[in-house]
């Protein structure tokens, strides 16, 4: 048998689970390094995902708790846009992907993990990054921790937030 360690798991399957939303109470927090946060808006923020499918792997979320698109207002589903597009932009000059994967998992038939609070999905892809692990093995590496990659991305994207909104 074949191991492959990821030691920085045993947090999620040791850790109390809560009922409450992740999406609600983590911005309540004054943590976001430990949340992995990288940037709050007005409407939206940016967070890390923690179990990620590839390096950089982020979520734009609205603040209000809801699983439905349409009671969205043009405000939050603008500057969600907005912050698309900060992401992608730091994402690309930090990590240098090929594509992007950018979606929405809308209800649990959908895919949804959190079904309850929708919340939209970039991930960065680079060539080759579904190799003989994910075929063969049905296992996905994952070569840099969070912290890592959050301190990568936290300062590109505050950077290009401000500059972007001044126009």
């Amino acid at each position: 048998m074949k191991r492959l360690f990821c030691p920085w798991r045993i947090k999620y399957f040791t850790a109390e689970k809560s009922k409450d939303c992740i999406f609600c109470t983590k911005p309540m927090e004054s943590k976001d390094e430990e949340n992995y946060i990288l940037l709050r808006g007005e409407y939206n923020f940016i967070i890390l995902n923690l179990y990620p499918y590839n390096n950089g792997h982020l979520m734009i979320v609205p603040y209000k708790h809801t699983n439905d698109i349409l009671s969205l207002d043009k405000e939050t589903l603008q500057e969600m846009m907005f912050l698309l597009q900060v992401s992608v932009e730091a994402l690309s000059n930090i990590m240098k992907p090929h594509g992007f994967n950018i979606g929405m998992n809308i209800g649990e038939a959908a895919g949804a993990g959190i079904s309850e609070h929708l919340h939209l999905h970039v991930v960065p892809r680079w060539n080759g990054d579904s190799n003989f692990m994910v075929v063969i093995g049905d296992t996905k590496v994952i070569p840099e921790d969070l912290a890592s990659t959050y301190k990568k991305l936290k300062s590109a994207i505050e950077k290009i937030y401000n500059e972007k909104k001044k126009y």
